[in-house]
């Protein structure tokens, strides 16, 4: 018979709850349980901040798919929650109450029970709640979890004393780290990864009386306590209880120092006693325990001292806190010596099992428990895409990777975690940071000094988090625009790309490596090694993905003219880190194939390392290994001795460590190369400071999203806006003219910041503090002028001097972008629509907002001004200044912009080049054009002439601009950009870039004469 019960409201249930207690059930003195889901329908498929139940996951691929579907055998009402899954990363869902209403008390209850449909599947479901805190998206989680070893429907009841707190994705620092349960914001389920299945639950409710003996706990201030050879520990205990009530029963703790590497009576006094917080204690109350150290002569390594706790009358803590004695006296330790002998020295009194862990990274939400760190020796961890802490604040990066340092002091050699993020404009996981444009817009500025201020705007709002390595820059070389991450290319021409490396000198400082310790540096990492903007259109066999990670198939000399070419240049300005491709390199004529980067020995061992001189460390991308063909242990021996030097697992990473450490034993990696990989990686941390700093130094946390970073943000969007048409003289803006703003992209701060903000895929609406387009637009506009705007131009048109029409893109990241997988290079329907109506109204000019170039097709002749402006980040005031005259349009094309898609790819240098405007075009404003057209090339070819030989490269590159305005003035007074004139304007600027001034100039003289 189907069980049935009282469907109650989301509404109804919050004003229910406090009242519960005294609903008594019959014939029991437990209250009677209270329904918080039964899937009927009374709760919305909706995200906060309003009440619903919504899914997450790791990446596109991994949140379930829900529904609420009417079974038979429901065990309560009519419809069960059903879903689907397929989780490779992480992945579950989330029933939030809404924020605007009063969090739930569930203190008079035992716990939390629920209907599950068995599966037999023996994989673990973890279960969590979510407490205090301001709502359910920055409270306290508690999780624990069940498996599911049955089938059929079961009822699983799970007490509210077996939740434990999270040590991941938790409010930094804590609400007060205690199961209040007055305060009570939902729950969340997390579905097995790596199994392809079905699920089905029903009636959520909490059932039975609070027992007030399990509502007290013993907590400590911390799990590891450091402490100087000599000196004393203190470790706080606390006695906290459900529901912050005083205790109503004694609670004793005795305590003893035991065990650990620590040696009674040589290393610490004995300790051994009792302390105990009587009856009506305050919840929070404190007593604090002192654990004397000895002082000898001797160097020794740090060595533990487990404080054993035994608690009665409460919840004894959920690990035994550790005082550790600190490493003192060995050569390592030393500031004053070499860091190559520090290096040798650390790395000669290592154990194969500690190696192993330095060349491990693990994803910090993958972590089981902190205690991780140390008991598996990490080397290193790292927040993926919009992995942050609750709240997304620097006080909470922070306090976070902290929590992290505090744990690997609790190793034999105290050996600092380096922790990385994929910083790639700006400090972009972190709300509230300054957000530069991607890559591609740097590359359309043509300005190498700008280049270098936003690294180091991007390096010291990160270090100033406690983070001091950064997964960046990318250094591909983007040769067909239907690649999904185009954006993160500085452009097409390996040339433009080396110019623009000046933000390695931004992230690091000097070439070597001096300024890394500072509070403003980070450790930068050249990526994607070898080739990952050479795939070939339909290689990719990752997923839907089209051409992200597929196969890059080159000659031997096309390979170093354009995809290597960039990496010696990192090489030589000291680049601290490299992360080889997801790609395949297919070398023609070597005999080896279609090979993934990670394990192509010959070009990480044999060009990188050997051949370019590069000293500083390989790291992987993320699960890359998992792609090289063969079995787990051929993964990693193939990938370590290819010359990976860390692993981002990020998952993985018990297995990883244990499978490294098998393999060296049984002798398919060699320990020499190990003890490699392992002096690399440690060679930066000391160049990092961070033996002597391990800890956040946040002194420079104020700057972050400050006026001044936000000015050089503002100055680089400014400089990426490129003017490809201007018929009329429509740009720049008059204060004095009535204005219309239409499109999609004109007020929207997501779409204008692109992918890689604040989360992986980036989305659309305001996620940060910065300023769109329109927000621009009316701050320049002044009260001289007037700005209307109407996203789908539906307001009427009368009566404006100009429109403005900002169309473009929606945000995306890696393959999930590339063409063919769900995504085109054409404007949608209701941007093209826009643009009709304004372009067919009054003078227009279209904003592209985009991460690569858009089809125009046959729109072009209506547009009278037309400006490519990429993804400018959250300085919108920086276009508003180049659409307002306050500063010139001075932006290059760092890519070839196609007729259509047919073309693609095209790029300069092509036997076959007649694109809608070729790489390096780009109009300027406020400069005059010189008068003499052929004469004065003439001259200028003189003169550009004589700065090549003598290498006057900033008169040098004056002359060539000269004859760029040249050329664009009589191309587009005349029948337009013809594939005479497209091939030598492109070659001019690929010429210009590598010094070749009178060159440059003689083809620029062949593109004039052709127009």
């Amino acid at each position: 018979m189907r069980r049935t019960a009282l469907l109650v409201s989301a509404a109804m249930l919050t004003g229910l709850l406090p009242l519960a207690g005294a609903a008594a059930a019959v014939g029991a003195d437990d209250p009677a349980p209270v329904p918080v889901d039964q899937f009927e329908g009374e709760v919305p498929f909706a995200s906060p901040p309003a009440e619903g139940i919504f899914t997450w996951g790791g990446d596109t691929d991994d949140p379930p798919q829900l529904a609420l579907t009417a079974r038979a055998d429901a065990p309560e009402g009519d419809k069960v929650l059903t879903g689907t899954y397929d989780i490779s990363g992480y992945g579950g869902f989330t029933h939030d109450f809404a924020f605007d209403r009063p969090a739930h008390d569930w203190s008079a209850h035992q716990g939390i029970r629920f209907w599950w449909d068995g599966r037999g599947n023996g994989k673990k479901v973890a279960f969590e709640i979510k407490d205090g805190g301001a709502n359910g998206e920055a409270s306290e989680l508690w999780t624990t979890s069940f498996t599911d070893d049955f089938t059929g429907w079961k009822q699983i009841e799970i007490p509210f004393t077996d939740f434990t707190y999270r040590t991941d994705y938790q409010p930094v620092g804590g609400i007060d780290q205690v199961l209040g349960l007055t305060g009570m914001w939902g729950y969340a389920v997390t579905l097995p990864a790596g199994v392809k299945g079905q699920f089905a639950m029903d009636g959520v409710e909490l059932y039975g009386r609070g027992d007030q003996s399990l509502r007290a706990s013993v907590v400590t201030d911390s799990a590891v306590h450091p402490v100087k050879e000599g000196r004393t520990a203190d470790v706080r205990v606390s006695v906290a209880t459900t529901g912050s009530a005083p205790i109503d029963e004694p609670v004793t703790v005795a305590y003893e120092a035991t065990g650990g590497t620590a040696e009674s009576g040589k290393d610490y006094t004995p300790v051994k006693g009792s302390v105990t917080f009587p009856a009506g204690t305050a919840s929070g109350t404190s007593r604090t325990i002192q654990v004397p150290t000895l002082k000898d002569r001797s160097a020794e390594p740090a060595e533990t001292i487990p404080l054993k706790l035994t608690v009665t009358g409460a919840k004894a803590p959920a690990e035994t806190p550790q005082v550790v004695i600190d490493a003192h006296g060995l050569p390592y330790l030393d500031p004053k010596l070499p860091v190559k002998k520090r290096v040798a020295d650390l790395v000669s009194r290592m154990s194969l099992e500690e190696k192993a862990g330095q060349m491990t990274q693990a994803e910090r939400g993958a972590l089981t428990a902190q205690g991780d760190i140390a008991a598996y020796d990490l080397g290193s961890l790292l927040s993926g895409g919009g992995s942050t802490p609750t709240p997304n604040t620097p006080e909470a990066w922070a306090k976070m990777i902290d929590a992290f340092q505090l744990r690997a002091q609790a190793t034999r050699f105290q050996i600092p975690l380096i922790y990385g993020v994929d910083a790639v404009h700006g400090h972009n996981n972190l709300t509230g940071a300054t957000i530069m444009p991607h890559n591609i817009g740097i590359g359309a500025s043509r300005d190498p000094g700008i280049a270098r201020r936003t690294g180091a705007v991007t390096a010291a709002e990160v270090r100033a988090t406690g983070i001091p390595w950064d997964f960046a820059p990318c250094l591909c070389v983007t040769r067909d625009e239907r690649w999904g991450r185009s954006y993160e290319s500085f452009g097409e021409d390996p040339a433009l790309v080396k110019s623009m490396e000046t933000v390695i000198q931004g992230l690091q400082g000097a070439r070597d490596g001096k300024d890394l310790k500072d509070d403003d540096k980070v450790l930068a990492t050249a990526k994607h090694f070898v080739g990952d903007g050479g795939t070939a259109y339909g290689s990719s066999t990752t997923g839907t993905y089209t051409i992200d990670q597929g196969v890059t198939k080159v000659t031997r000399q096309e390979l170093e003219a354009v995809q290597l070419a960039p990496y010696q240049t990192a090489v030589d300005r000291g680049i601290g880190s490299v992360m080889p491709s997801y790609s395949s390199l297919d070398i023609l004529g070597d005999g080896q194939g279609a090979v993934k980067m990670h394990a192509r020995a010959d070009m990480i061992n044999g060009v990188l390392k050997d051949r370019m001189g590069f000293d500083g460390f390989v790291i992987s991308d993320w699960k890359a290994i998992d792609q090289i063909p063969g079995d787990y242990a051929s993964d990693v021996r193939t990938s370590i001795n290819a010359g990976l030097d860390m692993i981002m697992v990020p998952y993985e990473y018990k297995d990883f460590r244990t499978t490294l450490i098998d393999e060296v034993k049984a002798g398919r990696v060699s320990q020499k190369r190990v003890d490699d990989a392992v002096s690399r990686i440690l060679t930066q941390k000391f160049k990092l400071g961070l033996f002597e700093k391990p800890y956040a130094d946040t002194s420079g946390a104020s700057r972050i999203g400050s006026s001044a970073h936000r000015a050089v943000a503002r100055e680089a969007a400014a400089e990426s806006q490129v003017l490809l048409k201007n018929a009329g003289g429509v740009l720049p803006l008059k204060k004095s003219q009535k204005v219309y703003v239409a499109g999609s992209n004109a007020d929207d701060l997501g779409n204008q910041t692109g992918g890689w903000t604040i989360t992986w895929q980036g989305s659309s609406g305001k996620h940060t503090d910065g300023t769109t387009i329109l927000d621009g637009m009316r701050k320049a506009a002044g009260s001289g002028g007037a700005v209307t705007y109407s996203k789908d131009a539906s307001a009427p048109t009368s009566g404006y001097d100009v429109g403005v029409v900002v169309v473009g893109e929606t945000p995306y990241a890696e393959g999930v972008g590339d063409v063919g997988n769900g995504n085109d290079l054409e404007l949608t329907a209701a941007d093209k629509a826009a643009v009709d109506k304004v372009c067919g109204a009054m003078k227009c000019a279209v904003l592209i907002v985009s991460g690569r170039p858009q089809l125009i097709g046959d729109r072009l002749g209506d547009i009278d001004a037309l400006v490519a402006s990429w993804l400018p980040g959250t300085e919108g005031d920086g276009v508003a200044d180049v659409l307002y005259g306050k500063r010139a349009f001075t932006g290059q094309l760092p890519v070839t912009w196609p007729k259509s898609e047919a073309q693609l790819p095209i790029n300069v240098g092509d036997t076959t080049y007649d694109p809608q405007f070729p790489y390096g075009w780009g109009l300027t404003t406020l400069t005059k054009v010189p008068a003499g057209g052929a004469a004065t090339l003439k001259a200028l070819a003189v003169a550009a002439a004589v700065a090549e030989r003598t290498g006057s490269g900033k008169a040098g590159r004056a002359l060539v601009g000269k004859a760029r305005l040249l050329v664009q003035q009589k191309a587009g007074s005349g029948p337009g950009i013809t594939a005479a004139v497209a091939g030598p304007f492109a070659d001019a600027d690929h010429l210009l870039l590598t010094g070749k001034y009178g060159a440059a100039v003689a083809k620029l003289t062949e593109a004039y004469r052709a127009a």
